[in-house]
């Protein structure tokens, strides 16, 4: 399973869980509400796992279903593409792509010996889709299940290993940033976009929510 093939569930799975975990230590660091130390940590974790398992399940579900009806339109669309395609429409399709009226009937005349391609080319501009008749949404949730948990785990990591620590807030913090980098790297290599520009892009992401739970855990108490 090449990593390119589900780089959109495990970017945005592993981000979310990473913030929206984060977000409750952040919060409860905050606000500094009175035996932090103990029952605010102890809170963080029912919290923090409560939630990673919760929203952890909502968001595989919710890709399951976004990738299946997503599917199913593209289907439908060219279905009905297939069952009404003419040359005039091609011509029209090519012609906003970029080509002259007489380049774009020309080429029109060619792809009409492969039906198939005319479908395609003719339901991706009508709904504006990649061809996802080969898509797995069941295997789409579960990336996006996995990577909520295993990337969302790591700022919840310093409390299950070292307790109620005084220390544990800021160690969740630098846990975070380390999992949000390796999510940037992640990114690049599979994009091969710049480096500097997908760490910037994932870790001030996540750094400027984590600035918010921060405030309005701080604003409450």
């Amino acid at each position: 399973m090449p990593l390119t093939d589900h780089l959109k569930q495990i970017t945005y799975g592993g981000n979310d869980g990473i913030v929206t975990t984060f977000a409750i230590v952040a919060g409860f660091a905050g606000a500094e509400a009175e035996g932090a130390a103990g029952i605010g940590a102890l809170a963080v974790l029912v919290f923090g796992l409560a939630n990673l398992f919760a929203d952890g399940v909502s968001m595989g579900l919710g890709e399951f279903l976004s990738t299946r009806s997503a599917r199913a339109l593209y289907r439908a669309e060219r279905a009905r593409v297939l069952a009404r395609a003419n040359r005039a429409a091609l011509v029209a399709v090519l012609g906003q792509r970029g080509l002259g009226a007489g380049t774009a009937a020309r080429v029109a005349e060619g792809l009409e010996e492969s039906p198939e391609l005319v479908a395609d080319l003719l339901a991706g501009a009508g709904v504006a889709l990649p061809d996802l008749r080969s898509a797995r949404p069941a295997v789409d949730g579960l990336v996006t299940f996995g990577a909520f948990l295993a990337f969302g785990l790591v700022p919840l990591l310093p409390f299950l290993l070292t307790g109620p620590e005084a220390d544990s807030a800021a160690a969740s913090a630098l846990a975070s940033l380390g999992a949000l980098l390796a999510l940037g790297l992640l990114r690049a290599r599979a994009t091969g976009e710049r480096v500097a520009r997908a760490l910037a892009e994932v870790v001030g992401v996540g750094a400027l929510c984590g600035l918010v739970a921060f405030a309005v855990g701080a604003l409450v108490g």
